[in-house]
């Protein structure tokens, strides 16, 4: 039964399902206490992505100004101001607003009709995090195509060119684009899980919510422009990182992949130094056979 407010409603829901954790417990309560798992789901889905948007993209802001990670910068003679900062995450937020939040709305309704589950118990960290393993590479693939589609001259003109606003990117900018754009980019963060619940029945939205945070977080670190030592990439070679996207943003092309190297490797479009000097090589290699 729900209470009078939120606390007493987990409470109660604590008495009565002893066989649950506490997180279970806590989720439970909320659904049980807005008596409505439309506005349940919605508010604390935008809630999540803002709190995680911002979170995140302060913490980069935060090792912005301070003078001993400046040897990390991938770009050190372009620092990004405060008014570029400010403006950028002002207008992050109104497409959050009026963008997202209409999309975020309708994520319950969604969920229900492809068969996501949103009850209690929660599934196995096991199973959580193959799927999202499993996430990761779809929505990396779908992330490279659009990306290189968006490229295109039309396509560049007219949607993708509001996202190479800076050429040195910086945490809040990740999510600076066009309303297209965030839709059809979006689709392979949002449509990757649904594509799997479809074909396998059995997906959970807190798996959902947790492969979301991870992605937010993976598009603001690659957007950061710093390249640090516990940087993941360092221990991932085939991670994209901020250093893969960094060159994207200063050259303009190559480099289209979201979280992982492995496309650009196979399909000939990384940027960069090293990309450009392994062409040359093969190019030479090459010209030295056909003598």
């Amino acid at each position: 039964m729900a209470q009078d407010t939120y606390m007493g409603t987990f409470d109660e829901v604590s008495k009565y399902n002893i066989s649950l954790n506490y997180a279970e417990r806590l989720w439970l309560a909320w659904y049980t206490y807005m008596q409505n798992d439309v506005l349940a789901t919605g508010i604390m889905s935008f809630v999540m992505h803002e709190a995680i948007y911002y979170g995140r993209s302060l913490m980069w802001a935060i090792v912005g100004m301070i003078p001993y990670f400046q040897k990390y910068k991938i770009q050190s003679a372009k620092i990004p101001s405060a008014y570029e900062q400010w403006q950028c995450a002002f207008l992050v937020l109104l497409s959050h607003v009026t963008v997202e939040l209409p999309q975020i709305w309708l994520f319950h309704p969604l969920c229900q009709y492809f068969g996501l589950s949103t009850t209690v118990p929660f599934p196995s960290v096991y199973k959580m995090a193959y799927q999202i393993a499993i996430f990761f590479v779809i929505e990396d693939a779908w992330h490279y195509w659009m990306h290189r589609a968006m490229h295109w001259g039309p396509l560049y003109k007219n949607i993708h060119k509001i996202h190479h606003q800076y050429s040195a990117p910086f945490g809040l900018a990740a999510e600076y684009a066009s309303p297209i754009e965030v839709m059809v980019l979006g689709f392979g963060t949002v449509g990757s899980p649904i594509i799997w619940c479809c074909i396998t029945g059995d997906l959970h939205i807190l798996t959902m919510y947790i492969w979301i945070v991870l992605r937010v977080c993976q598009a603001i670190d690659a957007h950061s422009g710093y390249e640090l030592p516990w940087s993941l990439h360092h221990f991932l070679p085939f991670w994209a990182g901020a250093e893969h996207h960094d060159v994207h943003h200063e050259r303009f092309i190559g480099n289209y992949s979201s979280s992982f190297r492995w496309w650009d490797f196979v399909l000939d479009t990384e940027a960069g130094p090293e990309a450009s000097k392994r062409r040359r090589e093969r190019k030479m290699a090459s010209m030295k056979k056909a003598q």
